[in-house]
Order: C-alpha cells, then sequence, then structure tokens
C-alpha cells in the first residue's frame, strides 16, 4: 500500500529568504553530518531545463547512515541496505527528491515540495485527484517547538529556545504561541511525501521509521533554516551557488572522492572552483 503525508511547514521568511536559507541549510547540515566514512557524497550537481518544471537545479547524491539506522534494521540488514540514492530536482517554487535503495529494489519514497506565500491554509496545492486527498494525511509542523524522541536524537537538535530567540540583524522573532498567524513576511513549504515499501513482514514497520524520520529532518532543517538567519541573510542565490559548489567538493574531500560540477560557463567540470 501506498503512503502520502503532507507535511506543512510556516516560515516567517519571503519566497526569496527561504530559497537562500534552504540552501545554506543544506550545505551546513551536510558538512556537520558527513565524516571520512559516512554522510553524503554529491555525485552531481548542475543546472536543468525540462517541460515540467522549466528552469532548476539537479542533483544526484549517496547517502551513506549505518549509524543512523534503527537496531532492529541494523540487525536484518546488511551495510549495502543502509545507502540511499537521491535525486533532486529544484525548480523553486517546486521541487522534487526521489530515493531510492538498491537493496530493497521496490523501495520508493518521493518528497514533493511546493513553496506558497500563505500560512499553510492551502487545501490541494498539489493537485491531488480524489482518490490521492482520499488517503492523504496532513499534519502541520511548528518549527517553535522541539521534540526528543528517537528520530530527533538521531537527526540532531539545534537546541534554540525560538521563544527567546531574536534575529539580530533582522529583528525576526522570538515566535511566541500563534505566531504563524501573526508574522509577516511568511510563507509555507508543503512536503507531500509518498512511500512505496511493499515488503510484507518488516514493510510497515519501515514505512513508520521511514515517516517518522522524514518529520524529524523536516522539523530540525526548518528550524535551522530560521535559527541560523544571521549567517545567511543578505546573500543571494548566486552567491550561495558559489559556495555549494565549493561545500561539495570539501564534503566529497572527506570521503575521498570527487563531483561533477557545473561552472559559469556552463562546462562540467571535476572538483574544486579556482581561485
Amino acid at each position: 500500500m501506498v503512503q502520502m503525508k503532507e507535511f506543512r511547514i510556516v516560515m516567517p521568511l519571503s519566497l526569496e529568504e527561504y530559497q537562500v536559507a534552504q540552501m545554506y541549510m543544506v550545505m551546513k547540515m551536510q558538512q556537520q553530518s558527513t565524516t571520512e566514512t559516512e554522510g553524503v557524497e554529491i555525485l552531481e550537481n548542475k543546472s536543468f531545463e525540462d517541460d515540467e518544471y522549466g528552469k532548476g537545479q539537479y542533483t544526484m547524491k549517496i547517502y551513506r547512515l549505518q549509524s543512523k539506522a534503527p537496531t532492529w534494521l541494523a540487525k536484518i540488514a546488511p551495510t549495502d541496505a543502509l545507502i540511499l540514492q537521491e535525486e533532486s530536482w529544484n525548480a523553486y517554487p517546486r521541487c522534487k527528491s526521489v530515493i531510492k535503495c538498491p537493496y530493497f529494489a521496490r523501495f520508493v519514497l518521493t518528497v514533493e515540495t511546493f513553496h506558497k506565500i500563505d500560512r499553510g491554509l492551502s487545501d490541494n496545492v498539489h493537485g491531488l485527484t480524489k482518490e490521492q486527498l482520499a488517503v492523504r494525511q496532513v499534519e502541520m509542523i511548528d518549527i517553535a517547538s522541539d521534540t526528543s524522541d528517537y528520530w530527533s536524537y538521531i537527526v540532531g537538535t539545534s537546541n534554540i529556545d525560538f521563544s527567546q530567540f531574536q534575529s539580530a540583524i533582522s529583528g525576526r522573532g522570538p515566535l511566541l504561541d500563534g505566531w504563524q498567524e501573526q508574522c509577516d513576511p511568511v510563507m509555507t513549504a508543503y512536503k507531500l511525501v509518498t512511500l512505496e515499501m511493499p515488503y510484507w513482514g518488516f514493510g510497515s514497520k519501515l514505512e513508520h521509521a521511514l515517516l517518522a524520520g522524514e518529520r524529524a529532518l523536516f522539523l530540525e532543517s526548518h528550524r535551522n533554516c530560521f535559527g541560523w538567519i544571521d549567517e545567511w541573510f543578505g546573500l543571494s542565490v548566486d552567491m550561495m551557488r558559489e559556495l555549494e559548489i565549493q561545500s561539495d567538493s570539501s564534503i566529497n574531500e572527506k570521503l575521498g572522492r570527487s563531483c561533477v560540477v557545473e561552472d559559469e560557463a556552463g562546462l562540467d567540470d571535476i572538483g574544486t572552483i579556482p581561485s
């Protein structure tokens, strides 16, 4: 059975600010989580254009997450089962990621994101059919909240108290009760997670674990988007793109690998940006 759950994350940012914040957050979290043996390997990071999404940025990554797997899964699955491949098409405000696991050939996790200037109350931004709407679950995620469950521990927690936090540069914050109805600017990331895991026995248990893991990742990553505002505020997408390429090369160096990136002339190159 296909699982479908939509997470809605209201943010005290404009659409333009969120794009920069999201790029900065991904770059920094990848740096923090990658070691010589585990983390993220960036295989490709290049521009793309197609009929469905228009123009955007395409990435292909490999995640090695052996130490982050639940104990019950690590006991029954080989190391290869804990390696994931992700393809992403980022054509802001629309994005799509498809995650597969070579060991579980029929496993597919898809995250489709639509970013919209609203307070999380739009009913069907993804254009789902009546049949899809009937099975879709919706959950609002409040970045001012914090959790202490297994997955929040695995993903990591920023430990920022947003009821006390205020940005020194933008002046935004603190986030008090009801902040989603009052903040300006405001936007929402609508993240639709579709999970196909057609394996009897442990399939449903793994589905639950993956959805819980995605929720914890969405919460922590969006908390970081706002919590790190004084680090990225004022940067442009073009500036972030340069930092992103340098970061990709640095991350792959930790793993002893190189990545394919695209230089300013639109040509593929291997390695870091020339100084």
